[in-house]
């Protein structure tokens, strides 16, 4: 029998337990984190590792474009905000340019910002 693993148990069960509000905070947490990874990797000269790390970001912002509520007018803002996000990060993979990553870090950091006061806002009124 494999050894238990409590954090993978505690993270499994945050994830599991928390609201559509809450899980979309945690990805935009995991695209900045796994982008300083890559930060990191090119600083390195790790290239494989900072390619795996430049894809699990574009991964989640795929998956938050691809989710999308289009019926709102603001889902085409963000649709071109992670549009210009993915084409980046193609670009910082291709290049293994770190300022790109910085600059997609920078715009994550701002969309992750906002979300949270969108977060906080909401609980006031509820």
């Amino acid at each position: 029998m494999p050894a238990r693993n409590p954090f993978a148990e505690y993270t499994a069960n945050k994830i599991l337990t928390a609201s559509p509000a809450e899980v979309t905070l945690m990805l935009y947490e995991g695209a900045i984190k796994f982008c300083n990874i890559a930060i990191i990797a090119i600083e390195q000269n790790d290239m494989e590792k900072a390619h795996v790390n430049i894809k699990k970001t574009q991964r989640i912002i795929e998956e938050f474009r691809n989710t999308l509520d289009r019926k709102y007018a603001v889902a085409e803002d963000f649709d071109r905000i992670y549009t210009y996000l993915l084409q980046r990060l193609v670009e910082a993979n291709i290049k293994k340019d770190k300022e790109i990553l910085e600059e997609v870090n920078t715009h994550l950091r701002s969309v992750r910002d906002t979300w949270k006061e969108v977060m906080k806002r909401c609980n006031k009124q509820a």
